[in-house]
């Protein structure tokens, strides 16, 4: 149903019309990126310094595709760290409700505990995001605290592996 594929320059063109499409759709749920993430200086700007990160391997970055080779959503693995990571996705809304975020983080999980070595994996979502909770707990995260996201009410969740087995 998806592939991911690492975050790579190529990407560059599909992945700020992938934004730009779903700015105002990622908008109801997210904190917004600000209008320079949108221009292209903006965006290059930001994918490079993604990309650094990347490299560094402080940071794993995929991009979602579809059926059609349509990049239709990312997930990512943010301050990798003594064998954890923070998990974030999001998916366009021309996918959304037909099950690519919760494939998507179960992919990335996978890759987490196998090609990353990763042992546990924690995400953050606002307390309206019901879609994301599900796609989260569906995929073994569960919720521990309270916080906030961009200054909203929000949820922390974890994901741990049990007597290593894989994420």
């Amino acid at each position: 149903m998806v592939t991911l594929e690492p975050l790579r320059a190529d990407h560059a063109d599909a992945l700020l019309a992938f934004e730009r499409e779903n700015r105002a759709y990622f908008a109801r749920t997210v904190p917004d990126r600000g209008d320079a993430f949108f221009t292209p200086a903006g965006f290059a700007a930001r994918l490079r310094a993604l990309l650094d990160e990347q490299h560094a391997r402080v940071c794993r970055f995929h991009v979602v595709l579809g059926e059609d080779g349509e990049l239709i959503g990312r997930v990512n693995l943010m301050d990798l760290a003594d064998g954890t990571a923070e998990l974030g996705y999001r998916v366009g809304e021309q996918a959304a409700g037909r099950g690519v975020a919760t494939a998507a983080v179960a992919r990335v999980c996978r890759l987490a505990a196998t090609d990353y070595g990763l042992t546990s994996l924690t995400a953050r979502t606002t307390l309206d995001n019901q879609a994301s909770m599900r796609v989260l707990t569906r995929n073994g995260f569960v919720r521990v605290e309270n916080t906030t996201v961009g200054g909203q009410p929000g949820v922390l969740y974890v994901r741990r592996t049990l007597d290593g087995i894989g994420l």
